[in-house]
Order: C-alpha cells, then structure tokens, then sequence
C-alpha cells in the first residue's frame, strides 16, 4: 500500500502554527511545525490542551546524570531543572501554563530558603493548570511554599493572619474593588488552622526530626482541627460556618472571578493591550464551564481574535521564552549536563529569576522585559546560542538549505534562514538589512567542498544577526 503524500503546508498555514507554538509553548523547530501543520490547526490545539497524552520527561535520565538537579536543594539547580523541562518537553502548554500560574500566584524562593518547595507548587500547576479553577485554588491553599510565603501558617484561631486571605482576593482571584475589608478578615478565619509540618526549626527539633545532614525535609500540608475558627461568618454576602473549602466554592462562583481570571489569560497569551468584549468572551466561558481553564484556553486558541495576523509578534518574550525557545531551535541541552545551569543565570540576568518572583505581584512583563541592558543580554545569549553551528538544530538549518542549493543568493539565503526558524513575519526593513549583510560575501555556496566551513559559519552568523532582530524578541 503507497503511503499518501502530504501536502506542503502554506505559508499563511505555517505562519499561524508557528504563532500558536510560540504563545501555547516555546516555539517550534521547522520539522515540528510541518508535522503540526500535518496534523492541522483544530487537533494540534487539542493535543496541547491534553499533555496528560504526551510522552513525559525521563526523570531517571535526570536524576542519573545530574545530581543537583536530582535534590533539587539549590536554586540555580532548581532554576536549571526547569529550564530543561521546558527545552525537551513533549507538553509545551503544560510548561507555559504552570509558567503563567507561577507569575500570577508568585511564590519566592527568597523568604521560603527552601528550593524544591516551590518546584513542588509548579508540579501542582502541571498537574492542575489546565483543569479546574476551583481545584487549583484548593491545592495551592494547601501549598506548603503558598502557606509559608504568605503566612498562613501563622493564622490561628483567635489570632488571624489577613496575609493569604487578602492576596487570595486581591490577586488570586477577584482583584481590587470586589471585596470588602469584613469579606477579607472573614476570608482569613475560614483559612484558620491551615498549616504545615516540618515549617521551622523548633517544630522539627521538638519532633526529634532532623534536616540534617540528609536535607531538608518536604513541608507537608496539616489541617489542626482545634485551631481553626468554626464559627459563623459572612462572606461576599453568604453566612455560614465556612472553612476554606466553602471560601473557594464561593469565590469561584463570582463574576468577578471569571473576568479576573479570563483578563490575566487575555494578557498572558493574547496582547498586553486589554479587550473588554475578547476577555468577556472568555470570561462567559469562564462561567459556563464552572472554571475549567481548558476550554477557555480551547475557545482563545479557536478565537478570531487570537489567530489574526495583527496579533502575531505583538508581545515581547519573556526571558525564559527567549532562552528555552532558542535552546529548543538549536536543538541544544538535549540532555541533563550541568551547563544547563548557564541558561537559568542568562534567565536571572535580564531580569526574571523563575521560582524566585521579585514580590507578590510577580513580575512586570510586556514592554517591561526590555531595556538598554537587558537588550544587550537578550541578544548575546540567543546569538550564542543559535550561532553554534555544531548543535542539532542549527545542523538541520544548514541540511535545509543545502537541499535548496548549491548556490543561494543573498536573498535566497536569508528567506531560507527565517523559514528555517519559522520566523516568517519580518519587517521589510529588518529582511533588507539581512540581505545587505549577506550580500558582502555573494553567494552561499555548498558545492565547494573546501569553503563548506565557511558556508556553515555563514549560517551560524546569519542566525545570530536573525535573533539580533526587533521581530526574534516577540512573539
């Protein structure tokens, strides 16, 4: 039986799976964007909204080559850790999703001095990210990191702490404006008694449980019983006896929750510039769907809005999608090494330390990401990066445009590059400046066998001047 023959996707078909790829995941080779476009633009969504059918990472492989990336004790080895999740992953929108609820449910390394804390909540964002609203907010309620960082585990009977209700409505939630100071103190009461084991020293010193010399202990979620308060509160208008359950249930049921939560979504994967009648839209589906992120997700995706070419490198990358997207391009860090752990410094260094969020709030992205230095260390690390011609991803771009050879113009070249790259929305300006550079040395040449280095290093350079552009910093 004769195979049938794929058809070669369209430019416009490629262009849209390539923009989907960078706001769903963290770009696409041009090998997986032809096998997307395979697939086509309805199930390449589904697939990504169903990383539960995905090929995990091969943990063991992890734990057998790199040992800090094993105990996870160190932040630059955590840091590390989920960089390469994020380059080799087979379920980019599970990354990128847990990547969105780090920044919005920020918990800091920094006050916690406990790394693998808060990688543990990011595995509770892979696992929940993508599904219920309400189930998230119940797990991270019961997050140690959460319960250390915002002092729940000071909250007692008697004695509130506002810290964790305060933040669960101001930025988790329901934003300013929804609330009133009663709802937060009563918020606060209802969480009462949520704490964890192993919190500090003295806890663990009167168990008889050391931390030392093995490391450090996992925190584990308690509920003290005889520490919460159990009686009677209101909250947005409801009385009852609640604990936090019945505060979640609550709050997951307000309007205001659902334009909260489609706004932030609005803003993490569409534009920077708000929609009231997109975010609406999503936020009705918020509502419909009693808080599944899912379809949600599937509807922005689907949406007109989303797919419109005017939305496309319309938002600047994050750090982390600038470096882990370029790693994933050149197909390099493909396994556990502990060079790794560059990545995750070049990460910090333009101004976003993952698992360690400068302050509640998160950070501040969008235009934000770039200034003067960090532009300087955005392009650097790219071109280092994408200029190495021995890494596997890099090699593929050559093969390519060997296949289209043996002799490419300056314009043929650069065309070939960008497409390799799957950067195919380029300001003229940008393309113009490419061709004059590759112009200086004529024709890219590979049927030469003694200037075929040459060719190669051409190549790498063309890349590093193409993550060099205004348009390899958006996506």
């Amino acid at each position: 039986m004769v195979a049938e023959k794929r058809s070669t996707p369209s430019r416009e078909e490629l262009s849209l799976m390539a923009h989907l790829l960078r706001r769903a995941g963290f770009g696409a080779t041009r090998d997986e964007l032809d096998s997307y476009c395979d697939k086509g633009y309805e199930a390449t969504v589904e697939e990504l909204l169903h990383p539960e059918d995905a090929a995990p990472i091969e943990e063991d492989v992890v734990r057998r080559y790199h040992v800090d990336q094993n105990s996870l004790m160190l932040i630059e080895s955590s840091q590390a850790y989920w960089i390469y999740r994020i380059i080799n992953t087979n379920a980019p929108l599970q990354e990128k999703i847990a990547l969105f609820w780090h920044g919005l449910f920020a918990t800091a390394y920094g006050k916690l001095n406990h790394a693998k804390a808060v990688v543990n909540q990011t595995n509770t964002f892979r696992r929940h990210g993508l599904g219920n609203f309400r189930t998230l907010l119940l797990e991270l309620s019961r997050d140690p990191a959460m319960i250390f960082w915002l002092d729940n585990k000071d909250n007692h009977n008697g004695a509130p702490n506002e810290n964790y209700g305060r933040e669960l409505l101001e930025l988790f939630s329901m934003g300013i404006g929804n609330y009133s100071e009663d709802d937060v103190k009563n918020c606060a009461r209802a969480f009462s008694g949520w704490t964890i084991n192993n919190a500090d020293y003295m806890s663990i010193r009167a168990s008889r449980d050391s931390i030392w010399p093995h490391g450090r202990l996992d925190w584990q979620f308690r509920y003290l019983p005889g520490d919460h308060d159990d009686t009677e509160k209101t909250f947005l208008g409801e009385s009852g006896r609640f604990n936090g359950e019945d505060i979640i249930d609550i709050i997951v049921r307000q309007p205001a929750t659902a334009w909260f939560v489609a706004s932030k979504l609005h803003q993490f994967f569409v534009s920077d510039q708000p929609d009231e009648e997109q975010i609406q839209a999503l936020a009705d589906e918020f509502l419909r769907t009693e808080g599944d992120i899912g379809p949600v997700l599937r509807m922005l995706f689907q949406s007109d809005f989303f797919r419109a070419a005017e939305t496309r490198l319309a938002k600047v990358k994050s750090p982390t999608e600038l470096v882990a997207g370029t790693a994933r391009l050149a197909g390099s860090h493909q396994f556990p090494e502990w060079s790794i752990v560059n990545l995750a410094m070049d990460v910090n260094f333009m101004g976003q330390e993952i698992l360690n969020p400068p302050t509640v709030e998160g950070w501040h992205t969008g235009r934000e990401w770039i200034d003067t230095g960090n532009l300087v260390e955005r392009v650097n690390a790219a071109a280092l990066e994408i200029g190495d011609v021995n890494q596997p991803g890099v090699r593929e771009v050559i093969r390519r445009l060997e296949a289209a050879g043996p002799a490419l113009s300056p314009e043929g070249f650069v065309d070939g590059c960008l497409e390799a790259l799957g950067q195919f929305e380029t300001s003229e300006q940008s393309r113009e400046g490419l061709v004059r550079y590759a112009g200086r040395m004529g024709e890219l040449r590979f049927d030469r066998p003694d200037s075929l280095a040459c060719s190669h290093q051409r190549v790498g350079e063309m890349l590093q001047l193409i993550a060099a552009t205004r348009e390899y910093q958006l996506a």
